[in-house]
């Protein structure tokens, strides 16, 4: 297939090309270009047909959601209701905890994706932004309990003494790294 004259093809179909009732049906209904690229402005529309529509406060509450949507995004991806206990495994409710925390997550998850998918670069900063905020908040060693429920970096119990302290070689070991 010869491709060298594609550039002779004309444009892709306009929306006033589409209203004329050759492409939809007859239908007169109102038709908006979809961006393909990244552009700025507060003139966009986000996951709902609409919003947020052409004002500024509209706009910046937009950019908020889509942070918030992302950080709580972060925050149930390293929830302990998503990880569970060991002991708790084989328990029914336990589970079906862990399943709707794990359903809600991804639901959110690709909430923040269509919203992104807006190809609004204020979006797209703000769910980056929201991401990067909960990852350091919820899954970064920076801001991690040491009591927390996460797992530690504790010596398996073979290493430890009777009286429960790590062992001198371990200690070494801690040292050197």
């Amino acid at each position: 297939m010869d491709h060298g004259n594609m550039h002779d093809m004309p444009p892709p179909s306009t929306p006033s090309m589409m209203n004329n009732g050759s492409m939809n049906g007859g239908g007169h209904h109102k038709m908006m270009m979809m961006h393909m690229t990244f552009f700025w402005g507060k003139n966009t529309e986000v996951l709902f047909s609409g919003w947020p529509g052409t004002s500024s406060g509209m706009y910046a509450l937009c950019l908020i959601f889509v942070f918030f949507l992302a950080v709580i995004t972060e925050w149930l991806a390293h929830s302990s209701l998503l990880r569970g206990t060991a002991g708790d495994s084989a328990n029914l409710t336990s589970g079906l905890v862990q399943t709707a925390v794990y359903t809600l997550r991804t639901g959110l998850a690709y909430l923040v994706m269509l919203a992104v998918m807006s190809f609004n670069a204020g979006v797209f900063l703000a769910a980056l932004a929201g991401h990067a905020i909960g990852y350091m908040l919820f899954g970064s060693r920076a801001f991690r309990n040491p009591s927390g429920d996460r797992k530690t970096n504790d010596p398996p119990a073979s290493e430890r003494s009777k009286n429960g302290s790590v062992s001198s070689r371990q200690n070494y070991s801690k040292i050197r790294i």
